[in-house]
């Protein structure tokens, strides 16, 4: 079936920030923005999404960004952006300091751009409405509970025991997750018990006392980690779907929590892969039992008030890894899939472009289920022909999106990337 007269129809060229007008007019007073990515390591997902980010600040009041990062990290890096106590001068500084495994996600020259300009807008704000930074993920066990140890033995030495209690339950596993649930499933290893009894007592303290500051809130947010991680590496080693849908379940209640703690009228902007982003009932990860943010927020505030936004690309280069932990290599982005979303755009789209959905009657490029590409932090280039797409239709997945029809690498923060060497005996992919 030809797409060429809808996607013409749909599409404007993109060349700067101005151009983005539609897109401000279609968010009207949602509260909530998701803005995904097709891949985590493409330059222009990260640099679109920053100038969308600084319009929907400084043009619409929202209130704060929420990423697909873990809550300790990026809290370094929100008490640098809102000039907190202890916070660097530099959000460089603190985003250099992220360690954890794929550290490019977020220690970028994009990310640090961006943070730099919003520190720099929010020294103009009163420190109430300062725009803050925060992470929605769920892996920061270990870290989050050493936060949680340090806050308490400083604001709260009676709560302590608890925390201690569910630390040295952990301590066994050596700050092995994977370790902790695989023996969780041979024996009676459980921490569950410990990590309940301190999630509740931070909670109820933290409810109880609003007023007490982002130090207490960030207490019990990290206390809600450590029992989301509990539950997803059991989830995990256990097999099977549920480990996805757990941690979907905790960004969602994130968001909702900083929702309520940033006050009445706080509105929010989410950066993630489109796979958590788009709506996952479009797609055939609903078939899989399989949820995500985006469904779990329109079904949380209604449609009305949350704007999903893809984004996507024809081909290219990408950070990406060979393998879990592995080193970062610049790799390339082949041509996209036949009759893919990618290569529908290809051929009829601007080579920068957006395209705004409308609410009522869809052209059939929105209405029909077409595959569409997702990239991960471990990306094999030579596999594209099989794998790495997602059949979704994408006028239920989305309310618009941003398309490069040629796109390149971020550029981290950490050295180290490798290049990329094709295989012996296999074709490069990027003509």
């Amino acid at each position: 079936m030809g797409y060429r007269d809808d996607v013409l129809a749909l599409t404007r060229p993109l060349a700067g920030a101005e151009d983005l007008d539609a897109l401000l007019d279609r968010v009207g007073h949602a509260r909530v923005v998701m803005l995904g990515e097709a891949t985590h390591g493409t330059h222009e997902f990260y640099r679109w999404r920053a100038l969308l980010t600084q319009r929907l600040v400084a043009e619409l009041g929202f209130s704060f960004v929420a990423v697909e990062g873990d809550w300790p990290d990026c809290d370094r890096v929100d008490r640098s952006v809102r000039a907190l106590p202890g916070g660097d001068e530099d959000p460089r500084t603190a985003l250099a300091a992220f360690r954890r495994w794929p550290t490019w996600m977020w220690a970028n020259e994009e990310v640090s751009d961006f943070c730099r300009l919003l520190r720099a807008a929010n020294a103009g704000r009163e420190p109430a409405h300062r725009v803050g930074f925060h992470g929605l993920d769920v892996y920061s066990l270990w870290e989050s509970l050493r936060e949680i140890l340090g806050y308490l033995r400083e604001h709260d030495p009676a709560q302590v025991p608890a925390a201690l209690a569910a630390y040295r339950c952990f301590e066994p596993f050596g700050g092995d997750a994977h370790g902790y649930a695989r023996a969780n499933r041979l024996t009676d290893a459980s921490c569950e018990n410990e990590v309940v009894d301190l999630l509740v007592r931070l909670r109820e303290r933290a409810v109880a006392d609003q007023a007490a500051g982002p130090a207490r809130f960030g207490a019990w947010q990290n206390a809600e980690i450590v029992a989301g991680a509990e539950r997803y590496y059991r989830a995990m080693v256990a097999g099977g779907r549920q480990s996805w849908n757990v941690r979907d379940r905790h960004m969602d209640d994130t968001l909702d929590r900083l929702l309520t703690h940033y006050g009445p009228g706080a509105r929010a902007v989410v950066w993630a892969h489109n796979t958590h982003v788009g709506d996952a009932r479009a797609t055939t990860m609903a078939d899989a039992g399989e949820i995500n943010i985006g469904q779990l927020a329109r079904q949380r505030w209604g449609a009305d008030q949350v704007a999903l936004v893809g984004f996507g690309s024809h081909r290219g280069t990408v950070l990406a890894a060979g393998a879990w932990g592995a080193p970062v290599r610049e790799l390339p982005v082949p041509p996209g899939r036949r009759g893919s979303v990618e290569d529908v755009l290809h051929d009829a789209a601007p080579a920068q472009a957006l395209l705004t959905f409308p609410r009522g009657d869809r052209p059939d490029l929105l209405a029909d289920r077409l595959d569409h590409r997702a990239i991960g932090v471990v990306y094999h280039p030579d596999r594209e022909p099989w794998s790495n797409y997602v059949p979704t239709v994408l006028g239920d997945r989305y309310d618009a999106f941003l398309w490069f029809d040629e796109s390149g690498a971020l550029n981290p923060l950490h050295a180290g990337r490798e290049p990329f060497r094709p295989a012996v005996g296999r074709a490069h992919l990027v003509p």
